[in-house]
């Protein structure tokens, strides 16, 4: 629900209210519609309409500033949604969803807290319906000069319920576990003064929260953390994803992220996002994977992809990128190597065309004259893993081949030396943080927000620009892009990023995308295959056993699950 007053200091408690009690617990069974009722009934299983873990829904690829959920919800009221009946909806599920998480024989002390607006509101309901499942609710109002008048409705009637209200967020840290419903999205205001130290005092009490929409304190577009935050062990998000539930600094205040659908009109949400959203989130329905593949057909119709990579010093680079190449399926992988390194990657990848080039003193390459020059052999080029520094004369023989370019590692720390130039066939960059601070000194400068910087560096260069993080991003040049949004920190090791890149170069080898937003889909496919192979490698090898070579063969086992079963002769 959108709207929520400004964040300041709490005052004394002032009632409105009557027939309530604010302090103490004056529970008693006349309360509860079902004082037998015991949270084993609300399961996961047991909900309909929600739909918290199906994968192939639709909405979950939309994300949404604050100002745009603004404007969503608007077009909702105009239309005659009461915000009423709205947050009614809203909030049962959301109290569906806590009584699944923390049933009533695990916790039955629950502390609210709600704000002024309403989020608040919601929060408020969220308490009326647990207590009349027979929670023991107290709630935490420090705002309450400020509430907005269906907030107060709903607190004057939890108050006539006999649910406790009050300003003091000592009981708060006393209960079995928390609802954070003091801010939703929009927050601007750094919070300060009491209701600071009181969102300390909460979050270290370690009892478990459950933030509604976002954790309160944090900045909806951006993640950050104004002043300070509510530290959540599950954020249920409302309607849509908020943009700053999906950055890499948000990651320690949101826990386990999940989307309440409240069934929001696709044409409303189209009317103000666009059929082509700014941002997307890359799901499992919209990864481009399988790639078709007819029955009919040879190695070179598979693609046909050039790899330039590795050196003395950085050999094993070469042959992680070249196992990435192996899982994307192209169909012929030609690697580029220096001469000394030759033997050890044809005994580890047999299959491949293995092409040994001069060397520097130092073992790097030096020339690519053994590969005749003749680009149009090629779908598409893969360069950078492991070739050391120095590397300026052949990254700019691979800018003129005319052939499309995947660039990572040293590629980048070379092109960031040489300069952009224009360029005619497309160019992918695979930068890490630092590597785009090299590569983007001035957008670097200009802002911290990973998305902004994807988007502006893929505009400012007509590149897709994939910014590896814990949520890599992927800008296009026309401005839209994707966001990944889980991954694992298994990946946070040497090595992931050369099997990335050869994957996301075998990949364009064998579609060759016509449009850069086809282009930007396919880099967020490989983005979001290497992320699904590293949870993958997780389970079976726990977050520190995920080195490059298992997450090659974990690509595998991702484009298995991918594969649709094979058709028997009378199913054909």
């Amino acid at each position: 629900m959108a709207g929520q007053g400004p964040a300041s200091e709490p005052g004394d408690w002032q009632s409105h209210f009557t027939g309530s009690n604010f302090t103490g617990s004056n529970f008693t069974g006349s309360n509860f519609i079902d004082p037998n009722l015991t949270g084993s009934n609300f399961t996961g299983s047991n909900f309909t309409g929600l739909n918290f873990t199906d994968p192939g829904r639709l909405i979950d690829r939309f994300v949404v500033t604050a100002a745009q959920m603004q404007a969503i919800e608007q077009r909702l009221f105009a239309a005659g949604m009461p915000v009423a009946a709205l947050m009614e909806k809203v909030a049962g599920a959301i109290a569906r969803r806590v009584m699944a998480w923390q049933p009533r024989d695990r916790g039955r002390r629950v502390g609210v807290l709600a704000g002024p607006g309403h989020n608040g509101g919601d929060a408020l309901v969220v308490a009326r319906e647990l207590h009349l499942r027979g929670y023991q609710v107290t709630v935490y109002l420090p705002l309450f000069d400020r509430l907005k008048p269906l907030t107060q409705n709903h607190a004057q009637y939890a108050a006539s319920l006999g649910i406790p209200i009050g300003t003091d967020p000592a009981p708060i840290v006393a209960a079995d576990w928390i609802v954070d419903g003091l801010f939703g999205f929009g927050l601007e205001r750094p919070i300060a003064g009491p209701l600071a130290q009181a969102i300390a005092q909460i979050n270290d009490s370690g009892r478990p929260i459950v933030s509604i929409d976002l954790p309160s304190g944090l900045h909806t577009d951006r993640g950050a953390v104004l002043g300070t935050a509510i530290r959540a062990d599950l954020t249920l998000c409302l309607g849509l994803w908020k943009r700053g539930l999906l950055v890499d600094r948000s990651l320690d205040w949101i826990g386990t992220p999940e989307l309440i659908d409240f069934d929001l009109p696709l044409a409303d949400i189209t009317a103000v996002l666009g059929d082509r959203p700014a941002l997307q989130r890359m799901e499992a329905q919209l990864a481009q994977l399988p790639l078709h593949r007819p029955a009919a057909t040879h190695k070179y119709q598979q693609g046909h992809l050039l790899l330039v990579v590795g050196s003395a010093v950085y050999g094993g680079a070469a042959i992680l990128a070249a196992l990435g190449a192996r899982a994307s399926g192209v169909g012929m992988v030609t690697i580029a190597v220096p001469a000394s390194l030759k033997p050890l990657v044809v005994a580890r990848l047999p299959e491949a065309l293995v092409v040994a080039c001069p060397e520097t003193p130092t073992g790097a390459i030096a020339s690519l004259e053994p590969l005749n020059l003749d680009w149009q052999r090629y779908d598409a080029i893969a360069a950078g893993c492991g070739l050391g520094p120095d590397i300026e004369p052949v990254l700019q023989v691979l800018w003129q081949s005319g052939r499309p370019l995947v660039l990572d590692a040293d590629g980048l720390n070379g092109l960031a030396t040489l300069g952009w130039q224009e360029r005619s066939a497309p160019v992918v960059l695979t930068p890490h943080p630092g590597e785009f601070r090299r590569l983007f000194p001035d957008l670097a400068q200009a802002t911290d927000d990973p998305i902004d910087r994807a988007q502006q560096a893929a505009q400012q260069t007509g590149a897709i620009v994939l910014l590896k993080g814990a949520r890599s991003v992927i800008g296009e040049p026309g401005g839209s892009g994707w966001i990944i949004p889980e991954s694992t920190p298994a990946l946070a090791r040497g090595g992931s990023g050369d099997v990335l890149a050869g994957l996301l170069g075998g990949l364009i080898a064998q579609r060759q995308p016509p449009t850069s937003a086809e282009w930007g889909q396919l880099a967020a496919t490989a983005a979001w295959w290497h992320a699904q192979a590293g949870l993958r490698a997780v389970g079976d090898r726990s977050v520190l056993g995920v080195d490059g070579a298992t997450l090659a063969e974990a690509l595998f086992a991702v484009a298995r699950d991918r594969q649709p079963p094979p058709q028997s002769p009378k199913d054909a």
